[in-house]
């Protein structure tokens, strides 16, 4: 018989038409480890079929998660989960059968309808307490309760998904260095001490994803994973438009201490407290439905879309809960570093004319601040590494590494690299209010300035562009401080700016629209904020490179911000050239170069995506979780990790080639904000470290690193 056909590629065009004696029917879903159909047992019982992808088969680290996950699945059968028929973690394919349970995700269900209302909240909160204590009961954690993961059934919300869950007995445990899970719904603790996470974790999910049900949106909201993390981890949550009578119980499911959460139990007994104003009605979900999906790797051009109503702003006012004075700085340090973390890529961090030569370069390593316990955020020009930590900038020669000088504000914090603009050292504070100018020759003040309040900001050649929520722009000399320019540019609602050196004569300013299905993009001159060309393009997308009169872009699920494809936009011709994903990448990062997209994911999955080729042509997986942006050369492919290492692969057949020893600071458990990607000059990859150190190596020679 013909196999089913994928819209894939790779291993995973050709889909198996049984998993054991199953026949697979339709898809039900895709996700990042596996694909679910619906199928038919011989009595034709429905049955929901987990099939995992071919790449990951012959993982033997995922087939043991795998088999762990059929065995906490089993554990917790029951009335709050979908009950397991039949599975074979040890086939060519593993797969896993459960019973099918009509009804969408608490996902799908918010996208479609909007919030839940509060009499429908509570009774998802009491199904979904209820059943976290009956797994709990058992001795298994979930560790990825997230809205994807809960189905509303007609009897109530049932629990799915065990991929990541951890028995108390399990001997499996976290590598070193990974995360998992997905972001917005973890607890600090995942991130501090992902070794120690215990049922109270699955708590602070529950937190989270009955927000995500109330608002449409997390506790913690970026489109960065990294800003995300260290909001869970230091900041407060945003309970805006969560029921009043709901809104305690929920602050202290998001607790930070998870001895400061509520049991299951005691969740039950607050809501028994709430009964006289339950709503006994059922969800009555709608059937749930097969996913469906372009047919090929690449898109035909995008009709033209009419234009957008205004969008409607919300105000955020927060609940606030007591924060330390310096935890109120960093929280605000690490939202602000998400401006230029975002927009930074490959091009981005090459300079043209290096000033350094193989015959007078050695490697070389340096901590050049006393007690260094921060990564310093570096940037290139005129020969020199400029870099800042915490509230000292420095610049250092690019060939020896000497400190060439230091430049300490007692009460300045910066966490993002300095910029070289305007023939000057530009030094930004973490709450984008205030911008120093240093001569870069000695380091010395050349002007300060208060800025005004922003919502985005971007240096672009020798100008600052500032964003207002409206969509004004507004362009300040670099070399001055002088305001050049201040004009609207479109219907933007609350915008964003991308530039890249490799396209100076644009600067991108982008905002979706309110459901994620489409962005507006329009290029404008910086030296004179002169609109260039606007669009609408499908999908939410994030500027990752410019090259060749084209603008690179990632589009993502605007509700959990999986990358699922690669796009190229060319103004001239108006042309639009999507490249579907085979695998859906959560949290990636990209940069371009030569016209190929390197995709990362927070997993360490690299994809090198050819957009004129329209296919994906190589993928690695990588022992890194959370890296940088990748930035690529002639000859390799290089990012670092979140311990310190920096790693180059072979840019043509997807291979490691070289990695440097990790180099670990004193604060290895807590998560960093902003990871700076390498700096690539000339033969010379220049990176920094958790521990403090600026360090360079020899681009030719990975190997011996």
């Amino acid at each position: 018989m013909t196999p089913q056909r994928n819209t894939g590629a790779g291993a995973e065009a050709e889909l198996p038409e049984y998993a054991g004696h199953y026949r697979l029917e339709s898809c039900l879903g895709s996700g990042g480890m596996g694909v679910v159909h619906l199928a038919r047992s011989t009595s034709g019982l429905k049955l929901a079929v987990k099939v995992v992808h071919a790449e990951f088969s012959k993982d033997r680290e995922f087939r043991g998660r795998f088999r762990q996950e059929v065995a906490a699945a089993r554990k917790v059968s029951g009335a709050f989960t979908a009950p397991v028929v039949d599975a074979d973690p040890e086939a060519e394919r593993p797969w896993m059968a459960t019973l099918f349970i009509p009804g969408p995700t608490l996902s799908e269900h918010v996208k479609r309808n909007g919030p839940m209302p509060p009499a429908q909240l509570r009774r998802l909160m009491a199904g979904l307490a209820e059943a976290l204590g009956d797994i709990h009961r058992v001795g298994v954690v979930h560790r990825d309760l997230k809205p994807s993961n809960v189905l509303l059934a007609e009897d109530g919300p049932k629990v799915i998904d065990f991929g990541i869950s951890r028995p108390k007995d399990s001997e499996l445990r976290t590598e070193t260095g990974k995360l998992i899970g997905t972001p917005p719904f973890m607890a600090p603790e995942q991130f501090r001490r992902p070794r120690e996470v215990g049922p109270a974790a699955d708590i602070f999910a529950l937190g989270s994803v009955l927000v995500h049900a109330a608002t449409g949106r997390g506790p913690f909201d970026s489109d960065s994973p990294y800003v995300v993390a260290y909001q869970v981890v230091h900041d407060e949550p945003d309970l805006t438009d969560v029921p009043e009578e709901l809104a305690p119980l929920v602050l202290r499911c998001l607790a930070k201490e998870p001895e400061d959460r509520p049991t299951p139990d005691e969740m039950m007994r607050e809501l028994r407290s709430l009964a006289a104003s339950y709503d006994t009605q059922a969800f009555i979900p709608a059937q749930r439905t097969s996913v469906t999906g372009d047919s090929s790797d690449t898109a035909a051009p995008e009709p033209p879309m009419e234009k957008e109503p205004e969008r409607r702003h919300r105000p955020r006012l927060s609940r606030r809960v007591a924060l330390a004075t310096g935890a109120v700085v960093l929280a605000l340090g690490g939202v602000a570093a998400l401006v230029q973390w975002v927009a930074r890529s490959g091009p981005e961090q090459r300079e043209s004319n290096p000033k350094t030569t193989a015959a007078t370069f050695a490697a070389w390593q340096t901590a050049p601040v006393a007690k260094g316990a921060a990564t310093p955020q570096c940037a290139t020009g005129e020969g020199k590494l400029f870099c800042t930590e915490t509230s000292v900038a420095f610049a250092l020669d690019t060939v020896t590494g000497t400190v060439l000088w230091r430049h300490s504000v007692a009460d300045a914090h910066w966490s993002r690299p300095p910029v070289l603009s305007g023939g000057l050292v530009q030094l930004v504070t973490d709450e984008a209010r205030h911008v120093t100018a240093l001569d870069p020759d000695s380091g010395k003040s050349q002007w300060q300035r208060d800025l005004p309040e922003n919502k985005g900001m971007k240096y672009a050649g020798d100008m600052l562009l500032l964003a207002r929520a409206d969509g004004t722009v507004t362009g300040v000399d670099s070399a001055t401080g002088a305001t050049k320019w201040s004009r609207p540019t479109g219907d933007h609602g609350t915008p964003r700016i991308d530039f890249f050196p490799s396209d100076p004569s644009s600067a991108y300013v982008t905002s979706s629209s309110a459901d994620g299905a489409s962005t507006q993009v329009t290029a404008v001159d910086p030296a004179t904020g002169d609109v260039r060309w606007d669009t609408r393009l499908r999908s939410l997308l994030r500027p990752v490179g410019a090259q060749d009169g084209a603008v690179f872009l990632l589009a993502t699920d605007p509700v959990y911000g999986d990358t699922d494809a690669v796009v190229r936009y060319t103004p001239a011709s108006r042309d639009t050239r999507r490249v579907k994903l085979p695998v859906p990448r959560g949290d990636a990062q990209a940069g371009v170069y030569d016209g190929v997209v390197y995709v990362l994911a927070a997993t360490g999955a690299l994809d090198a995506v050819d957009i004129d080729a329209g296919k994906r042509t190589w993928h690695l997986e990588t022992s890194v979780s959370r890296g940088s942006a990748p930035v690529a050369d002639d000859r390799h492919v290089y990012f670092t990790a979140a311990d310190g290492r920096l790693l180059a692969v072979d840019a043509r057949k997807g291979t490691l080639v070289g990695q440097t020893p990790a180099r670990l600071g004193s604060n290895a458990d807590q998560v960093t904000a902003v990871l700076p990607a390498p700096l690539v000059l000339g033969t010379h990859v220049y990176a920094t470290a958790p521990d403090g150190t600026v360090f360079a190596v020899d681009a030719e020679d990975p190997a011996g690193w």
